[in-house]
């Protein structure tokens, strides 16, 4: 169970759906005259006063859809990234529900652009007051020290770093780091994991314990969780970063076998395949006519004053489903035949001149937006892997995971690139890191994160990274 410890935050949620329930209906009442006879709201004939049956209506889908859409479970935690998909997501909804509702009388008559504007000016409102809310919670827990929850952490794993990290560095998140404790010793530690039951006891009032649960035991986990249950504070668990979790996965047992099973995810389904195609078609389509056309032209000749050969390089890579394709690229190696599991390195004497320019800046991509073009990649997915590599990773890689990453079209970027996860694999914890992000990039899929992965990989190209060479 999930405690809430004496904060006043909760109080926001109920007055934001009060409001967008108000904006909803006040503007109704400004921009259209459902009753074409009755123009007060409350008239004699009350039940087929259509300003009445549409604020009963409103308020009874806006509830319904809110729920399911989940519109309001904002947290601490959620990124302004998931804020703007709930409101577009929300926005498609309710329109749906509103158009029904005309639909369902036929005597309202309203023109298309007024239904248009009340729709947009609704949503702006709304919008405008559920940003407001976000970023001025956010400044209240980082200047104010406002709205904080009181934590301890439990263990020194990679995980357990990188949320000390995130808990120290990102005050706008209003989480109050108190103390740290492992058996490993380290400076920065509170003490040990017995030092943190006498530290729990003598201090009250923590809302959440994160404990990292691979470094602990059964009994330590056990007296943890009874801590958590009589003082009423949350308990959370901070698994092994070198695992890869994913919650596509299904799992039927067969009497008492149990057989998993990739399900399709939700970059699969028709309409998200065909608006991801649609996207992929018409920006490719932009990039190879305006920008890949003339520099091609450019290109042929620096290539060829530097070294002999092609301008463009074609290597086998796996595609959706391992299938193999043509991956085309730039030239930029002297060399044209690809050295079996060896990825270019930092001061590579195979790269030519320009070909560091190209690959510093990724220029050396654009000729994949023909794979884009053609269908064997996306504009934003995960980057496909030489053949060896492919087959040495499954070796180190959690092969459910591995094969899950081959669900879906690789792209010409992905979130893992922009993370730095890319290029040149010195150890197994940048592999096992780029699959983890391919994982949560396609489990969470949506247009606006392709376009956040687009914006990054742009200002990469100006600003640079440390493995592009």
């Amino acid at each position: 169970m999930e405690y809430k410890r004496g904060r006043y935050s909760w109080l926001l949620r109920p007055f934001l759906v009060i409001f967008d329930i108000a904006v909803i209906n006040v503007l109704a009442f400004y921009f259209f005259d459902f009753n074409e006879e009755n123009l007060y709201f409350f008239s004699y004939d009350f039940l087929n006063n259509k300003h009445f049956l549409y604020l009963i209506y409103s308020v009874e889908l806006w509830i319904l859809s809110t729920s399911l859409m989940s519109f309001y479970k904002v947290y601490r935690y959620t990124s302004l990234l998931n804020v703007m998909s709930l409101i577009m997501k929300q926005l498609l909804v309710y329109s749906i529900v509103f158009l029904a509702f005309v639909g369902a009388f036929r005597s309202i008559n309203i023109q298309a652009f007024a239904m248009l504007k009340y729709l947009l000016c609704s949503f702006a409102i709304i919008s405008l007051i559920k940003l407001l809310s976000y970023y001025t919670l956010k400044t209240y827990r980082s200047y104010l020290q406002g709205n904080v929850r009181r934590v301890v952490i439990i263990g020194k794993s990679e995980g357990a770093n990188e949320l000390k990290s995130l808990f120290t560095q990102k005050k706008e998140l209003g989480y109050n780091l108190l103390a740290t404790f492992s058996d490993s010793k380290s400076n920065g530690q509170t003490g040990s994991v017995a030092d943190s039951f006498t530290y729990l006891k003598e201090n009250a009032g923590i809302d959440e314990i994160y404990c990292a649960i691979d470094e602990l035991t059964e009994k330590q986990v056990n007296d943890f969780v009874k801590y958590a249950n009589i003082n009423h504070c949350n308990i959370k668990f901070i698994p092994n970063t070198k695992r890869l979790f994913t919650k596509r996965l299904k799992t039927d047992f067969y009497n008492y076998l149990p057989v998993l099973s990739i399900q399709e995810v939700a970059l699969n389904n028709d309409f998200n395949k065909l608006v991801k195609r649609t996207f992929d078609v018409v920006f490719s389509l932009f990039i190879i006519i305006f920008i890949l056309s003339w520099v091609s032209i450019i290109l042929f000749v620096l290539v060829k004053l530097e070294s002999k050969g092609p301008l463009f390089y074609k290597h086998k890579r796996n595609g959706i489903n391992y299938k193999e394709f043509n991956c085309y690229k730039f030239r930029s190696l002297r060399t044209l035949g690809e050295i079996k599991g060896t990825y270019v390195k930092q001061n590579d004497t195979r790269v030519t001149k320009i070909g560091k320019f190209l690959r510093k800046t990724s220029i050396d991509e654009l000729p994949q937006f023909i794979n884009v073009l053609k269908g064997d990649m996306s504009v934003v997915g995960p980057r496909p892997h030489m053949l060896t590599y492919t087959e040495d990773y499954s070796k180190k890689i959690d092969r459910y995971n591995f094969i899950f990453r081959h669900n879906v079209k690789p792209g010409i970027s992905g979130l893992a690139q922009i993370k730095g996860y890319r290029g040149e694999i010195k150890s197994d914890e940048d592999i096992i890191n780029r699959i983890k992000y391919d994982i949560f990039y396609i489990e969470n899929w949506s247009l606006l994160l392709d376009m956040k992965i687009i914006f990054q990989t742009i200002v990469h190209i100006f600003i640079g990274q440390d493995k592009a060479y």
